[in-house]
């Protein structure tokens, strides 16, 4: 189950924010879909949690958005990472126009619980 953070400049426009929250949780799903945990195409609650926040008047960047994603350590996910992470920039870029905004992919060591 990634988590997904989107720190967003305060001129993007909310159509973009709401494209993005329409794209990422599928985009995101192909991006880190392993072995491990196959994606099948069918999201459920809790599958990817995305969460916004405005950039806050100390907070320093030079660009519209940043994407920061968090998903559990596989090492077939870590194997080709890179190559992930830059279609992913691609998928979001095709899915909301261009935009200057990054894609920062973390694989931790972690473990996920939910309730039914």
């Amino acid at each position: 189950m990634p988590l997904v953070e989107i720190t967003y400049a305060p001129h993007v426009a909310e159509s973009t924010l709401r494209e993005l929250g329409s794209a990422l949780p599928h985009l995101v799903s192909l991006a880190v879909e392993c072995p491990e945990e196959p994606y099948d195409g069918d999201l459920q609650p809790g599958d990817v949690e995305l969460r916004f926040r405005q950039a806050g008047p100390f907070d320093r960047s030079g660009l519209d958005f940043v994407i920061e994603i968090r998903s559990k350590f596989f090492e077939s996910r870590a194997a080709d990472r890179q190559e992930r992470v830059d279609r992913l920039h691609e998928g979001i870029t095709a899915a909301t126009g261009p935009s200057e905004f990054g894609v920062y992919l973390s694989l931790p060591v972690a473990a996920w619980s939910q309730g039914d």
